[in-house]
């Protein structure tokens, strides 16, 4: 069996129509592995998720764009997303893994390639977080370029972190509704941090991942969608975190899109689905 009828094996199509020029902001591409391998210091090892899988997922969803984000197991050897982004550089961007290694002519390797952010992981199940030092000369390569940093939390953190978080020089977005638990409520500690960095321009954040916060029907995500849309229309994201690495369960993207329209209006989807990513990423 293939990793593409794998991936297709149990899957129905949503029944909510997601508008034209759709883009999923946050999905990944592992492998396979024969071609990409995975990086040795990798904290887990994911089945080969290749990019016929994803975009047999997007034509079935009926999304149109994507931006590809590098993923923590293939470290900072961006090929596959590369080379994902090279199959239709139209349809994709990706966000990449760096380090103090990168010298100019890699960054202006990542941009000619669809590149447009670097994402940066503090959650501990993935590894100790970054080292700061290396963070912040990775932001000051990243300024020239219109680049952004993607930040991925944990819930408790977010606080802590938001002075960091307003010093940047650069655009950031903040992963999954920055993990804040659906048990917790709207009105958990980590959703008023969120909604206090929120209030800086320069701060996105992704309405993804309501199957890292709740589980099926994902009920309890939606209250916390609402508000993050609802404070800042035009700053928010939305992703299918396709093939899900980690997970808690076997999440079925059509039910993750259904939920769509429980988070806003006609008009916040398209800001949410359309209009804001294609702005961030430059789809023309």
């Amino acid at each position: 069996m293939t990793d593409v009828t794998q991936a297709q094996k149990g899957r129905r199509r949503p029944h909510f129509k997601l508008p034209p020029l759709t883009c999923d902001t946050h999905c990944h591409v592992f492998g396979p592995q024969a071609r990409f391998p995975y990086a040795p210091e990798r904290t887990y090892t994911p089945a080969d998720a290749p990019k016929e899988a994803l975009r047999a997922l997007h034509d079935e969803l009926g999304i149109q764009r994507a931006v590809i984000v590098q993923a923590t197991c293939h470290g900072t050897d961006n090929a596959a997303m590369l080379d994902s982004i090279a199959s239709d550089p139209k349809r994709y961007r990706g966000v990449a893994r760096v380090d103090d290694s990168f010298i100019d002519r890699d960054y202006q390797r990542l941009h000619d390639g669809g590149v447009r952010g670097v994402r940066f992981v503090f959650v501990r199940h993935l590894g100790n977080g970054p080292d700061m030092g290396m963070f912040h000369r990775v932001m000051d390569r990243i300024k020239d370029l219109g680049w952004h940093v993607v930040l991925y939390f944990n819930a408790p953190d977010i606080a802590p972190m938001s002075e960091m978080m307003r010093k940047l020089r650069v655009p950031f977005v903040i992963d999954h509704m920055g993990r804040a638990m659906g048990k917790d409520g709207p009105d958990q500690p980590a959703v008023g941090a969120l909604l206090e960095v929120a209030k800086d321009e320069r701060c996105w954040i992704k309405v993804s991942g309501a199957e890292r916060i709740s589980m099926p029907p994902y009920d309890e995500a939606i209250p916390i969608a609402q508000r993050l849309m609802q404070a800042t229309p035009d700053r928010v994201l939305w992703g299918t975190d396709f093939p899900h690495p980690n997970a808690t369960h076997e999440a079925n993207e059509a039910e993750l899109v259904d939920l769509l329209p429980r988070y806003g209006d006609a008009a916040a989807l398209k800001m949410l689905l359309v209009d804001n990513p294609a702005r961030l990423y430059g789809f023309v």
